[in-house]
């Protein structure tokens, strides 16, 4: 999908709604299986597509914005899931243009100290060429964008991959456990409420079953299960 579609489902304007962002140089259709999951538990979902390798998160934070407004209007709670560098942009986003009725935020592998993966490669001409300026924004050395955010005042759940496809980063480049882009203590957040680790790769988290469960059970109750 192009820049301001998204996949909107319909439902009794009761029911609570949930904002999905998918990663960088991803695409709505990597967050259907959760989308699923939350619709079947009745959220309402609003799977946003938006141009991760174009704009740093500022700007891709006010392009998503009359979307995200426009779902908000009809809702009485609007949560966020985001994966990897959707997390960031959450974050970007619920600084400047909170919804009056946010609800709880989940990050699924989210950078939110940065990854030492994005450190190595930031020095390659062809990664600044595909990732563009929020590749840049993914490194352990965050700009003002990210570094000027205030602790979150609403409540943010996080799960981390505790595996690997990538035997050469997760041994060699990330600290462990990693799920072969973000290690554990990256993912974590001063001033989240609680955290979880999922046995599966970065790009699995988005497919398996515990962290699709962890994510209904904290939007629903603002804790994970105990596993």
């Amino acid at each position: 999908m192009e820049q301001g579609q998204a996949n909107a489902q319909p439902t009794d304007q009761r029911s609570p709604g949930v904002v999905l962002l998918h990663g960088i140089a991803r695409t709505s259709r990597s967050l259907r299986k959760v989308e699923r999951a939350l619709q079947v538990c009745g959220f309402a979902t609003l799977n946003l597509d938006y141009a991760s390798r174009r704009k740093p998160l500022e700007a891709l934070a006010a392009d998503i914005h009359p979307q995200i407004a426009d779902f908000a209007s009809t809702r009485t709670q609007v949560h966020f899931v985001a994966h990897s560098m959707g997390g960031l942009l959450t974050r970007v986003y619920v600084a400047h243009h909170r919804p009056a009725a946010l609800g709880r935020v989940v990050m699924l592998g989210t950078p939110n100290g940065g990854s030492e993966v994005a450190d190595l490669l930031k020095r390659l001409a062809i990664f600044r060429a595909f990732y563009g300026p929020a590749g840049l924004q993914l490194t352990t050395v965050q700009d003002a964008a990210l570094t000027s955010l205030p602790l979150p005042d609403y409540a943010v759940g996080i799960i981390a991959g505790v595996s690997a496809i990538d035997p050469i980063a997760s041994r060699f480049i990330l600290p462990r456990p990693n799920d072969g882009r973000v290690s554990v203590q990256s993912s974590k957040l001063a001033g989240m409420t609680d955290h979880a680790t999922v046995k599966t790769s970065h790009t699995g988290l988005v497919r398996h079953r515990v962290a699709i469960d962890q994510t209904i059970a904290f939007l629903r109750e603002g804790r994970f299960l105990t596993l």
